[in-house]
């Protein structure tokens, strides 16, 4: 198991109050993602477990990405690999922020 883990400047904060989320599923080309409102508002950091060993560089591509793209900042968000590709890792984060946002239930 390799163990990854990035901290990102963010754009902006992530919106909402809802403290922490968990989206995905840990399975075969799938990865789960825990999200927690937990940082400074100008800081992310991605901690990831995966069984792909080597793919430092495009996690942190990816990494790189989402926080320019997405309001991140605050979040802590902690990531079990399945074996996931890129768009999939981008899809499941892209989830995570927009379930951190929505009203509690």
């Amino acid at each position: 198991m390799e163990k990854l883990s990035f901290t990102v400047k963010a754009t902006r904060p992530a919106g909402g109050t809802r403290r922490q989320v968990l989206t995905g599923v840990v399975a075969s080309g799938n990865l789960e993602v825990l999200a927690e409102r937990i940082l400074p508002a100008d800081t992310c950091t991605v901690d990831i477990a995966t069984a792909a060993h080597g793919f430092g560089p495009v996690w942190q591509a990816v990494v790189a990405d989402f926080a320019a793209r997405r309001a991140a900042g605050g979040l802590h968000l902690s990531i079990n690999d399945g074996g996931a590709r890129p768009d999939t890792v981008a899809l499941r984060l892209a989830q995570a922020v927009r379930l951190i946002e929505e009203p509690e239930a």
